[in-house]
């Protein structure tokens, strides 16, 4: 028990080290070569002005870096294979019981992170250098989906074939201990992990994305515990490290933006471990990701039903602005009003979670 807590809080405090000190470089390239949008402001969904957000934030985008996810990928990343190599040069007994990376648990959630954040740094770059498929540059909306879904349907067709995953748990309290799904659990798979990606729209005010992305890690960072995937512990609480290193520098005002390199690799990942901590563990991790990740999926709610409703009401709005979180700040609430409320409910809905994944 001892040194299984050991494993799991060893990593993620190398992990924010790591972080801050990667942050330190970073922040001089950053700023050096002015890693920032050129021209402020965004458009809607369906491509026209959003002019309440551009009064919000047009300013704020310019001068401000993005890329600033690449502290939290790249201290995760650079953790878990030190520890790994550690652990084969090594024969000394704690490092070896501190590696974490293992096959069944950790190399999934490990490769989409790494590539979901690598695509996110692609078009983070271009949308800096103001190419791509519209003016503020970067990859369309399109593609963007397109990549998701690719790295969802590689990973569905991973737990589907190779892992005969079919269906997802559910807790005692219900008549059968799981819904089964057969090879519709593919399409549910991809579904599911591109629902929680349009939830990255959520990195919009300062401090915001990278408390909700910590809280929402260290839930799943429990419940994996609980089941004794002790390495997918450790691994979720590595992140949360460098989320943590991350948010020391974001909080207001932000000294840089998470921006697609976080948010993607970030979304994905969480997708992918809320299905490793399910049929894998007999564990309920799908049914919990409707609670956890409820900021997330009220986010991206908003942005559909703002849709719709500008759609089949001849333009009129629901929200003065969506996401959601926007729609507050347009109220007059102040952005850390907004960002400290997200993080109650984020905790409150979390533990929500944690209670059902536990439960049966």
């Amino acid at each position: 028990m001892i040194i299984d807590v050991v494993k799991i809080f060893i990593p993620s405090t190398i992990s924010f080290a790591l972080g801050i000190a990667i942050s330190a470089v970073l922040s001089h390239y950053l700023y050096k070569y002015k890693m920032w949008k050129k021209i402020g402001g965004k458009k809607s969904l369906d491509g026209k002005a959003a002019p309440v957000f551009n009064s919000l934030h047009k300013e704020k985008e310019v001068g401000v870096p993005r890329m600033g996810g690449i502290i939290i990928w790249l201290s995760a990343f650079t953790t878990t294979v030190s520890l790994w190599l550690a652990a084969q040069l090594f024969t000394i007994d704690w490092i070896q019981k501190i590696d974490f990376l293992s096959r069944n648990q950790t190399w999934i959630p490990l490769f989409t992170l790494f590539l979901g954040s690598l695509v996110g740094l692609i078009d983070d770059f271009l949308e800096i250098r103001g190419s791509g498929d519209h003016v503020a540059g970067g990859l369309s909306l399109k593609k963007r989906l397109f990549v998701v879904s690719f790295i969802a349907l590689l990973g569905s067709l991973w737990f589907y074939y190779k892992l005969d995953v079919t269906g997802i748990g559910l807790p005692d309290y219900f008549s059968t201990p799981e819904i089964f799904l057969g090879p519709f659990f593919i399409l549910f798979f991809i579904a599911v992990v591109v629902f929680i990606y349009s939830g990255g729209v959520i990195d919009g005010i300062d401090g915001l994305a990278g408390g909700i992305f910590a809280i929402m890690f260290s839930a799943y960072a429990v419940i994996a515990f609980y089941q004794q995937q002790i390495n997918l512990a450790a691994f979720c609480t590595v992140l949360v490290g460098g989320i943590l290193a991350f948010l020391w520098f974001n909080i207001p005002p932000a000294r840089y933006y998470m921006s697609e390199t976080g948010t993607m690799g970030l979304t994905i990942t969480l997708a992918i471990v809320a299905f490793m901590t399910d049929r894998l563990a007999e564990g309920h991790g799908v049914l919990a990701l409707l609670f956890i990740a409820f900021p997330l999926i009220v986010t991206t709610s908003s942005n559909i039903i703002q849709m719709i409703s500008k759609k089949f009401r001849d333009g009129k709005k629901i929200f003065l602005i969506a996401p959601i979180h926007h729609h507050f700040e347009a109220l007059g609430w102040p952005s850390y009003k907004v960002t400290m409320r997200y993080w109650v409910i984020s905790v409150v809905f979390a533990i929500i979670g944690i209670i059902v994944a536990l439960t049966g």
